[in-house]
């Protein structure tokens, strides 16, 4: 039982979601409230890898489950593993889709991470897309300087330093320092004046540019699989470019659902082919047919569950190994009053004796009271009638009223 729930509804999940599950809802936000994606969402970015850093975390989460968010930002009570300070969520973000974290950013340009939308055919045999993404690359005019060479000179705002400090005054003999990135310069300690601009990217020194690239799905491949260009990404001067990382999203499959290396499937028999047996064809997702057969008298029951070895999920990297196709029945019986009586007595014959329930000891036949089957309409059923009987006491001054009916 946990305290409060309000993490696990930021991710969207149960209490007692797994770890996979914590995953797959935590990319599929990260990607919708991702700043580059909704630069007004920011906060709801922040609030959703907060919740994951926790909920990730198994001791972290054991503080959570047990005194909530106030457990945590008080460092889990004692209790260990649950500290105040949350980690930067582009460090998250960038660690969980293979990036290495706020240092790893200062080394590199950023990542750009895209979802692509796949079918469970395309994982089952493999398939090439081509993607079209935009990002950020070095101004081929000006080789990434903003301007004609020898142009750029020092900030007067920051005097090279990237940064302005101000001060501010809180009180009596109480002065705050603040710092922030120079306006001027944008951090770089060097500028380039209006008229020694590069006209291709205006001074920015970075112009945006579409690339296409073929995305290829490997056989058995599965959902939330990432597949990365190594330094694809987003360039800046000075920086080692960054990756283009695609995320696989499976879309749901209208006959087969994936488990792990198998596929389930759910099928209808009809009365006669559970206890007779029956031939029913299959369609594979490479466009097979197999047809599943049951012999005469392998009953196949309500609810039962049979295998097709070899016929699931090609393994990664082994497509010519694969998983089972798990098969869930179905029966549907018959119509009421399906046979006349007399047919009914016949088909009788065949079928299993009945096993007659024993009288209990002691008892007459006399006293058996019969009660037939109704259906049960629980959604329009009537309440039933109360009747309020009157003493005889009662009747004599009730002015011969014998009960009454509400």
């Amino acid at each position: 039982m946990v305290k409060e729930t309000g993490f696990y509804d930021m991710l969207g999940v149960q209490p007692n979601a797994t770890a996979d599950e914590l995953k797959k809802a935590y990319r599929k936000l990260a990607l919708k409230y991702h700043p580059d994606k909704n630069p007004t969402e920011g906060e709801r970015f922040k609030q959703i890898s907060q919740a994951y850093e926790v909920l990730s975390d198994s001791q972290k989460r054991e503080v959570y489950d047990r005194g909530g968010e106030k457990a945590i930002k008080e460092g889990g009570s004692g209790g260990g593993g649950g500290g105040g300070d949350f980690a930067s969520p582009m460090d998250i973000f960038d660690m969980f889709f293979g990036g290495g974290g706020r240092m790893h950013r200062e080394r590199r340009g950023k990542n750009v991470v895209h979802q692509l939308v796949v079918s469970l055919e395309d994982l089952y045999n493999g398939a090439t897309r081509k993607l079209i993404v935009q990002k950020n690359a070095i101004c081929d005019k000006c080789e990434g300087r903003g301007g004609r060479k020898g142009a750029a000179e020092v900030c007067v705002s920051c005097h090279g330093t990237g940064m302005q400090v101000r001060l501010h005054q809180l009180g009596l003999g109480m002065v705050q320092q603040v710092s922030s990135v120079c306006h001027s310069c944008q951090g770089q300690g060097r500028r380039v004046s209006h008229k020694d601009r590069c006209k291709a990217c205006g001074g920015r020194k970075i112009v945006r540019q579409k690339k296409v690239l073929e995305v290829h799905i490997d056989k058995g491949m599965k959902d939330g699989q990432k597949v990365v260009f190594h330094g694809e990404g987003d360039q800046e001067p000075g920086l080692e470019p960054g990756d283009i990382i695609i995320v696989l999203d499976q879309k749901e499959h209208s006959r087969f659902t994936r488990q792990g290396q198998d596929l389930a499937m759910t099928m209808e028999l009809q009365l006669v082919e559970s206890l007779c047996g029956f031939q029913k064809p299959v369609e594979t997702l490479d466009n097979r047919t197999l047809l599943i057969t049951s012999n005469p008298g392998d009953l196949i029951k309500p609810g039962d569950k049979k295998c097709v070895l070899n016929e699931g999920m090609p393994l990664h990297r082994r497509p010519f190994e694969k998983g089972r196709l798990i098969i869930h029945f179905s029966v549907v019986f018959p119509q009421a009053n399906f046979l006349p009586q007399g047919k009914l007595k016949e088909l009788e014959a065949y079928l299993p004796g009945k096993v007659e329930a024993e009288p209990p000891e002691s008892m007459d036949d006399d006293l058996y009271i019969y009660a037939d089957l109704e259906d049960c309409d629980f959604e329009n059923r009537k309440r039933p009638s109360r009747h309020y009987y009157v003493e005889e006491d009662d009747y004599a001054s009730a002015g011969g009223v014998q009960c009454q009916t509400s």
